[in-house]
């Protein structure tokens, strides 16, 4: 039997995040949450104790999130906006070994939903900014602090919302940094860090399928359920070709210097392959994505119904989005309705400039030696609403990870957890990241 720790012995990142854990704040998307208030309040309360002052926004019942800006030393340099969300996607606890809502601390980890996806960096946040003004000190330029709410739904209620209602939060700020980045992984022997420079295209579709309502003993050839199922299997399986851009280009030539590699001989999926753990984030950038997630069809089993629905969730490269629409339509055929749920921009920026150098630095000053390198995020965050009023995002939670731990298979998967020592590590790198940028 595996006794927790006492608080006293935990950092308070760990304890921070714990808390959040414990907090249900799942989002099923499609408007249907538990929502994030208690999140909020309990965030807006530490930032309040800081002698902060934050704003609290409710875009729908129960879709709350806190924002708060901090004076920085230097009013003439533009602010940064350090953000994170505090929805979380659903977990099935029978398929967990612990609570995915206990925040059960054991094995020298954090378990629990959202304890990479992203209540780790919520926490991180909050401990940072402790450190610095907890001190008598001032982050080297104002930030935004956000935490926004419903960032796993697309970022209606959250991040969207504020941008197009409350721009005025974010004014002066160019820059941002929040999750999936700054994290290591283990390359042959050579501890590395990914930092993403840029987020794949975001796609929601539905497919519709129509036909007959009969009798389940009847002999139907225009049966809901088929053509959709023949639909599903086609774009389910379809290999997208390899597109390499200007950051995966640039990320795969790093990944092939470090394990001494010929890329004229070994080409882009084997290289990612070869990164380990690592390949279940990079192969998803060297291609579009097409992934069924969901089907709905039939009320009865002797019953045809006559519609049947699936959910789509399709990740293109920057670019490609009205193209693989386009191939989609054409892959399942005219008898298939394709609704776009919700769309949302790529991203991709430079692997240079000051703040690029700044992450890179503070990186090198916790783990000498360490390489950094840029990637492209297979998925999405609340960057890309950030980005319509021209806000330069980044991907930057930085973790420092044991070389065993598959870190992209946390990302809402099963057994989430994220070592202890990752949260004493990120919380001094974002403190230096923001004392000195």
């Amino acid at each position: 039997m595996t006794t927790e720790p006492a608080d006293d012995s935990l950092d308070e990142t760990a304890i921070i995040a714990r808390d959040l854990i414990r907090m249900d704040t799942t989002n099923y998307g499609e408007g249907k949450s538990n929502g994030e208030v208690e999140a909020a309040e309990y965030l807006s309360a530490k930032l309040t104790a800081m002698g902060l002052e934050p704003e609290m926004f409710e875009s729908a019942k129960g879709r709350v999130s806190v924002v708060a800006r901090v004076e920085g030393a230097d009013p003439a340099k533009p602010a940064l906006v350090v953000h994170g969300h505090t929805d979380v996607v659903p977990a099935q606890p029978d398929n967990w070994s612990v609570d995915p809502f206990g925040g059960v601390i054991k094995d020298g980890l954090l378990w629990g939903r959202g304890a990479v996806d992203m209540k780790n960096m919520d926490a991180m946040i909050v401990t940072a900014l402790q450190d610095i003004l907890g001190s008598g000190r001032q982050p080297a330029r104002d930030l935004v602090i956000a935490f926004f709410a419903d960032e796993e739904a697309g970022g209606v209620y959250g991040a969207h919302y504020l941008v197009d209602r409350h721009p005025e939060l974010f004014a002066g700020a160019t820059e941002a940094i929040s999750e999936v980045g700054g994290y290591s992984v283990t390359l042959g022997n050579q501890r590395s860090y990914l930092l993403q420079t840029g987020e794949k295209t975001l796609l929601w579709i539905k497919l519709v399928a129509r036909g007959v309502a009969a009798h389940g003993s009847r002999y139907i050839q225009d049966n809901a359920v088929t053509k959709l199922a023949e639909a599903v299997a086609k774009i389910g399986r379809r290999e997208w070709p390899i597109r390499l851009t200007e950051t995966t280009t640039a990320l795969l030539a790093e990944v092939a210097r470090i394990l001494g590699k010929d890329p004229e001989k070994v080409g882009p999926d084997e290289l990612a392959i070869a990164t380990g753990t690592a390949a279940g984030f990079i192969r998803a950038t060297l291609r579009t994505t097409s992934n069924p997630t969901l089907l709905s069809a039939g009320y009865k089993h002797n019953v045809i119904p006559d519609t049947a629905e699936a959910l789509i969730d399709i990740r293109t490269l920057p670019g490609e989005e009205d193209a693989v629409l386009a191939e989609v339509a054409d892959l399942v055929g005219p008898d298939i309705e394709v609704v776009v749920v919700h769309r949302d921009v790529g991203l991709e920026t430079s692997f240079d400039g000051p703040l690029i150098e700044a992450m890179i630095a503070t990186l090198n000053e916790h783990d000498p030696g360490a390489p950094v390198l840029p990637y492209l995020l297979s998925g999405g965050t609340d960057n890309k609403a950030l980005s319509k009023l021209g806000i330069t995002g980044y991907g930057f939670a930085p973790l420092k990870l044991p070389a065993e731990l598959d870190f992209p298979a946390m990302f809402h998967g099963v057994d989430e957890r994220v070592p202890l020592d990752a949260l004493v590590f990120g919380r001094r790198v974002l403190t230096d990241l923001l004392l000195n940028y």
